[in-house]
């Protein structure tokens, strides 16, 4: 029993230290400037553009492009501005995380 209950702490505590390690990623990589999680800023909250990519096939390569190159039209008017200090690799992360935010 108890051996259970420790591994099942450690499972949460690595979910959550993921998760928080991916929000600290956006942050250093300046996305919270124009996002949040929770609300819209400038562009859509992050748990918004979760739940309209949900199951949706190639979300996250079209996502990590868009990440990179930029994008417009999709939530409005304002462009998003290419990110030239995210790799593939960090917009891969971001996405990813991104993703699991419904």
């Amino acid at each position: 029993m108890k051996r259970t209950l420790l591994l099942g702490l450690f499972l949460v505590a690595g979910v959550s230290n993921g998760a928080l390690a991916n929000a600290d990623l956006a942050k250093a990589k300046n996305c919270m400037a124009c996002h949040s999680v929770n609300n819209k800023v400038l562009g859509p909250a992050f748990k918004d553009i979760g739940a309209k990519y949900a199951g949706q096939k190639g979300a996250e390569d079209k996502l990590v492009q868009k990440v990179m190159k930029g994008g417009s039209g999709v939530w409005g008017t304002v462009p998003m501005p290419a990110n030239a200090q995210v790799s593939e690799a960090e917009a891969h992360t971001l996405v990813k995380w991104i993703l699991t935010l419904k």
